[in-house]
């Protein structure tokens, strides 16, 4: 971990992978806020890199709902002073909790209270639960707070049916395409990012041309099919053509390997709607406002001409209302 800066105090500490910044992470912060608030102290997020688990069990990392810049984006907007990221390596892994507790919170980031979700665990084997954080917390001179992840009621509005908004959940409803479910948890539409790459120029030869999108590695993409989405080109940089950047604008995006010409690899092509750009090179964001239909196969090109018109005429009709 790197040096605390000169003149650096007391602190209030969240830990998590904050994947998604969704919106039980939300209540995490908002609790790790309002103490730091009361202190007078700034208020720390801790997240990891990579993800504990690819470390852990190499091979095994979970599909990722928003890179390290947007998370640091979404917990500035929340009220966080510092974003710290800490190397997850092995050594870190096999850290007892108290070496842990004492090594990262007390001695780098001299924390005075630390916010964790109920179900946090920490140090070798996860070995470390609330009750053994809170323990150390007296030892060492921290207090601890745990939080229970927000949910809500199922369609039937019984406990049992209760959904836990949770990055796994909310990976769950990615992975199945229903985007409506995942902005529910997120509390905004899921956004993958990625940069605009040149494809087969296919798009283009049927009136449609495309922004490929080239996400990076581990990014949860939702299920083959189509979807209305907000389109964006992320930064300041030139745009040749009449797409402002930092601006959103309505898309038909399609997932997967286009059935129709035998294709072979997944892409994200994004058809832009009102606007003529080269947005090659391009960083872009594209969050996913609603599922249009499933991936097909088609006959004939007429044919899938055809429904990309009526797939631009719902599109139109699920992002009627304004960006938010």
């Amino acid at each position: 971990m790197e040096d605390i800066p000169a003149g650096w105090g007391r602190c209030v500490v969240t830990i998590g992978v904050f994947d998604g910044v969704h919106r039980g992470h939300a209540q995490l912060i908002k609790t790790a806020t309002s103490a730091a608030a009361e202190r007078g102290v700034p208020a720390v997020l801790m997240t990891f890199d990579p993800h504990p688990a690819e470390v852990v069990r190499p091979g095994s990392h979970p599909p990722q709902l928003s890179t390290l810049t947007r998370r640091a984006e979404l917990a500035e907007e929340l009220g966080i002073d510092v974003f710290c990221v800490m190397p997850f390596t092995p050594v870190l892994a096999a850290q007892s909790p108290k070496d842990f507790a004492h090594g990262v919170l007390v001695e780098g980031l001299h924390a005075a209270d630390v916010v964790v979700g109920a179900n946090f665990t920490f140090g070798k084997k996860a070995a470390g639960t609330v009750e053994v954080l809170t323990d150390l917390g007296r030892k060492f001179g921290f207090d601890v707070q745990a939080v229970s992840l927000l949910g809500e009621d199922g369609a039937d509005g019984s406990t049992k049916s209760t959904v836990t908004f949770s990055s796994t959940y909310i990976r769950s409803c990615v992975a199945a395409g229903d985007v409506e479910a995942a902005a529910e948890a997120l509390g905004r539409p899921h956004r993958v990012e990625g940069v605009v790459v040149r494809g087969d120029g296919r798009g283009r030869e049927l009136g449609y041309p495309t922004a490929n999108v080239a996400p990076p590695m581990y990014s949860a993409i939702p299920s083959d099919g189509v979807y209305a989405a907000w389109f964006t080109v992320l930064g300041a940089g030139p745009v040749v053509g009449q797409v402002v950047p930092g601006e959103s604008y309505r898309a038909a995006v399609s997932v997967g390997s286009n059935p129709t010409f035998s294709g072979r690899t997944r892409t994200v092509e994004a058809f832009v709607l009102d606007t003529k750009a080269d947005l090659y090179g391009q960083h872009v964001a594209v969050d996913f406002v609603g599922r249009v239909r499933g991936m097909e196969k088609f006959d004939s090109v007429d044919a899938l001409i055809e429904q990309m018109d009526d797939d631009v005429v719902a599109t139109r009709a699920v992002l009627a209302d304004p960006v938010v």
